[in-house]
């Protein structure tokens, strides 16, 4: 992906880059994540600790310009079956919700893990 391509999704609002995300998501099968030296997913959490999530990426091009500038972040590559099998009850039970795509002004969809599974469901239907 070049980077016109890649800023004029980041610079679309919140919604526009969940439906993105969903589309090529239900295309390539797979979720990219960030993750330190440690192997450890990169988390964020919210200035008053109420919100936490896993930020996630359709593809590794969008990981790596969210990962620019630190050191010892990494993109690493979720395949579907496995974010469906492993992931969702882990986050769900560690009640955490996902950051879809977040954009450079920090903007982004968060979700519960199963609703996002249930939309990427409904995407994958359509193919």
């Amino acid at each position: 992906m070049n980077h016109d391509a890649l800023t004029s999704v980041l610079e679309s609002d919140g919604e526009e880059r969940y439906d993105y995300f969903l589309s090529q998501v239900g295309e390539e099968r797979e979720i990219w994540i960030l993750v330190n030296a440690e192997n450890r997913f990169l988390k964020i959490v919210s200035e008053d600790g109420d919100v936490e999530y896993l930020p996630v990426w359709p593809s590794e091009a969008f990981a790596v310009e969210y990962g620019k500038g630190s050191d010892d972040l990494t993109p690493k590559r979720i395949p579907l079956p496995d974010f469906f099998r492993k992931w969702v009850p882990g986050l769900t039970k560690d009640g955490l919700d996902v950051g879809v795509l977040p954009g450079p002004d920090d903007t982004l969809w968060i979700t519960e893990p199963e609703e996002l599974k249930r939309d990427l469901q409904d995407e994958l239907s359509s193919f």
